[in-house]
């Protein structure tokens, strides 16, 4: 497992190794040291033997300098372009150090390797003036980019400015930052390196989950064992959307789960077991005994938004004692008429909005919950005490004390049908393993299942249903 920051919490870590005691200087050389490593290794790697700096006047532009300076003075062909006119105190001390040449204009040789170094983590505002030409040559020369911490121009929350660097690679400094690896970080930074220059976090971060972490849910299974070890999930799903239905029920028998129970309007019954022989489909007439005992429940997929869904989640709510997922419609009646419910559970929810549903339930804009999802996500789950797994092209689960981010996916998943699987995937999850914990799998297996799709069939050709067949593919790679 890795653990990625928000960018104030990177400068918060860096306050606070300075005042144990390693000088602020010590740590530019450092950062620059690793950042030479990087920029020698692309230009072995790619043939290249020139290589230009874009300096910003602050402490990234000191890296740049530093990692410039000691490129130069072992051989290799290296120039700075620097317009800055202010410079904070250790990136001018770090410049006067550089015996290469420093130029003050765009310059008209070409470059095959670009180094950017102009904002890093200190960025507030949109790049303007001089700083948006720079970046707007960087983008334009195509030179292979290195970015040193962050692509210059790339928001809190990974949203770029209209002016942002594209780079083909990206050497981040002391831990992952979260703007790389969210929304529009996942286009612009490229591959992504982490250099470890000695910077200690006080707080924890955000988990990223790896192969290793979601493998430890799938153990070997024992012979002596038998379909109620693991897990009775049940889906309640209508008739608004009929396939949303087949599509979590489809992706929970490929999950895992001992039993998959599907409850739905008797008119879709005999396609559901045509379909799906394995699972078990029955009418949804209310809340029978049967459908409370299940380990998890998930609700809303295809039924509409109205007055008795909302009835049917009040009643689930104060009388269910499992796991209980809304989804879909779920959440728009949640919006319409009343989240304050969610505050007399008796039972685990989960929530899982995309970015339009959580504006809805949260009462934040859209563009506000882009440019600190985080944040936003966080104070939800801590305000209602639920498990928000919010879906964009890299997931966020929160239950207000851990929080992880999902990056595994493709553009394959932008599909209709994609979060109806995710539903049915953590449905059979949480009805064996814990609820934050079923959260970061399903959508680590979503993800996987998602490329697995997209390798064999192309991002515009696969489906939900193509998505559904490689979740065993994506469990077997574990």
């Amino acid at each position: 497992m890795k653990f990625s920051f928000t960018n104030i919490q990177m400068r918060e870590a860096d306050a606070r190794t300075i005042g144990s005691g390693t000088p602020s200087l010590k740590l530019m050389e450092r950062a620059g040291e690793a950042l030479a490593k990087a920029v020698r290794s692309a230009m072995e790697r790619l043939g290249i033997g020139d290589v230009l700096f874009v300096c910003g006047g602050g402490n990234n532009g000191g890296d740049g300098f530093v990692a410039a300076r000691i490129l130069h003075d072992s051989g290799v062909d290296v120039q700075v372009l620097c317009i800055a006119e202010k410079f904070s105190d250790d990136c001018a001390a770090v410049k006067k150090r550089f015996r290469g040449d420093v130029v003050g204009r765009i310059p008209r040789r070409r470059y095959a390797l670009i180094v950017d170094c102009i904002f890093g983590t200190g960025l507030s505002r949109a790049p303007a003036g001089t700083e948006r030409l720079l970046i707007d040559f960087i983008n334009d020369s195509g030179a292979y980019v290195v970015a040193c911490d962050l692509p210059s121009g790339l928001k809190e929350g990974g949203v770029a400015f209209t002016h942002c660097v594209r780079a083909d690679e990206t050497l981040t400094l002391g831990y992952y930052k979260n703007s790389l690896l969210l929304a529009d970080g996942a286009d612009h930074a490229g591959k992504i390196t982490v250099a470890d220059i000695g910077i200690a976090s006080a707080v924890k971060g955000a988990e990223i989950w790896e192969n290793t972490d979601v493998k430890t849910f799938f153990p070997k299974r024992l012979s002596n064992s038998h379909k109620g070890k693991y897990g009775n999930a049940c889906m309640i799903a209508g008739e608004k959307m009929g396939g949303a239905a087949l599509l979590s029920a489809g992706a929970c028998l490929k999950s895992g789960a001992g039993y998959t129970r599907l409850y739905l309007p008797e008119r879709y019954a005999s396609a559901a077991v045509e379909r799906y022989p394995a699972c078990i489909v029955r009418p949804f007439n209310g809340l029978e005994e049967e459908i409370l005992r299940a380990d998890s429940i998930a609700v809303g997929m295809g039924m509409g938004v109205s007055k008795e869904l909302y009835g049917l989640i009040k009643q689930l709510l104060l009388s269910y004692r499992g796991t209980l997922i809304l989804d879909a419609d779920a959440l728009g009646a949640l919006a319409i008429y009343g989240a304050e419910i969610l505050k007399q559970k008796k039972c685990r929810v989960v929530l899982t909005p995309h970015l339009g549903e959580f504006s809805k339930l949260s009462g934040e804009s859209v563009e506000s919950l882009q440019n600190a999802p985080v944040g936003a996500a966080t104070a939800y789950a801590q305000k209602y005490a639920v498990t928000v797994l919010l879906k964009n092209n890299r997931s966020i689960v929160t239950n207000g004390e851990r929080t992880a981010i999902n990056v595994t996916g493709s553009p394959a998943l932008a599909k209709g049908g994609s979060g109806d699987v995710l539903s049915g995937i953590v449905a059979a999850l949480a009805a064996r393993i814990p609820v934050f914990e079923a959260c970061c799998a399903g959508s680590y297996l979503l993800g996987r299942a998602g490329e697995i799709s997209a390798e064999r069939l192309g991002e515009y050709c696969s489906d939900a249903t193509d998505v559904i067949d490689c979740i065993p593919s994506a469990i077997a790679n574990l």
